[in-house]
């Protein structure tokens, strides 16, 4: 079954992970999902939800875009908290104190931060995507919640184990408690790498028996032929994540594509590389 389900309502187009949001620990709520490209205000090329500054938008328009979608999910636009994203792993922890960085402009958010952690209930994570791949995280024991944003570059260099890692030492977490899921990106039907990618995938320590696994190395990806493959970044996230402790049955994969249903999605490819960002975000609400 879908995790992330189009609700197709009014307003900013979100796609909820609604088996989350039926779960409460701590007195807390939990919100978590994925937006798509429609309800904004956004005009040319960004038509839309647009909610990223560095893709040469009109910021007044993407700052309202964020305020209506932050509005959809009850929360006000100083709650949005984002980073600078640089297709790295390094992870920040938001305090209480950091609550709306990056909400407004470019320079506010947590610099080189390709994912976000925090305990702190009120303020709601972003971070943005135009066909890389959403990684979301919710510890229900320790109550705390993260996002990573994984690119090929991101994912080989294991932004899914840094974040469980980070957990860890920050909140106690342990990774059999913590729950994840692989939101929508661009799929193995769509993305195309070279030799050069593939090589960083082939060296990826985490996923040694992976890779020398027949088998496995099909869900992976598909080899063309004349050093051209089809990559399947969702599933050797999947991969990532066991490895670092994850539960297999606590992690749950889309199965959507960013480039397939461009209709629905901003997608980098698709677009021929201007275009706008859906943003995934995760929140706690105290009850």
């Amino acid at each position: 079954m879908e995790p992330f389900v189009n609700r197709r309502q009014p307003g900013p187009s979100l796609l909820m992970l609604e088996s989350w949001q039926q779960v409460q620990h701590h007195n807390r709520t939990l919100t978590a999902g994925f937006t798509g490209r429609q309800g904004g205000i956004s005009q040319g090329p960004y038509h839309g939800l647009n909610l990223a500054f560095h893709v040469g938008d009109d910021p007044v328009d993407v700052v309202e875009n964020r305020r209506l979608t932050a509005a959809a999910l009850g929360f006000d636009l100083s709650d949005w908290t984002c980073g600078e994203q640089v297709h790295g792993n390094q992870i920040s922890v938001v305090r209480a104190g950091d609550r709306g960085k990056g909400s407004l402009d470019r320079a506010s958010a947590f610099q080189d931060a390709d994912g976000l952690v925090t305990a702190v209930p009120g303020v709601l994570l972003t971070s943005f995507y135009a066909d890389c791949v959403p990684l979301l995280f919710w510890d229900p024991i320790a109550a705390v919640v993260g996002l990573a944003h994984a690119g090929w570059k991101g994912t080989v260099a294991n932004i899914a184990s840094e974040m469980v890692e980070r957990m860890a030492q920050e909140f106690g977490s342990r990774p059999q408690n913590i729950r994840t899921a692989i939101g929508p990106s661009i799929g193995e039907c769509c993305y195309e790498v070279d030799e050069r990618v593939m090589n960083h995938v082939r060296n990826l320590a985490s996923v040694p028996a992976v890779m020398e696994n027949s088998e496995s190395s099909k869900a992976m990806y598909i080899d063309k032929g004349n050093g051209k493959y089809m990559l399947n970044l969702k599933e050797i996230n999947r991969h990532i994540m066991i490895k670092a402790g994850i539960l297999a049955e606590h992690i749950e994969c889309t199965s959507w594509c960013t480039s397939c249903n461009n209709d629905l999605f901003f997608s980098y490819r698709k677009d021929g590389g201007t275009t706008g960002r859906m943003a995934s975000w995760i929140g706690m609400r105290e009850r």
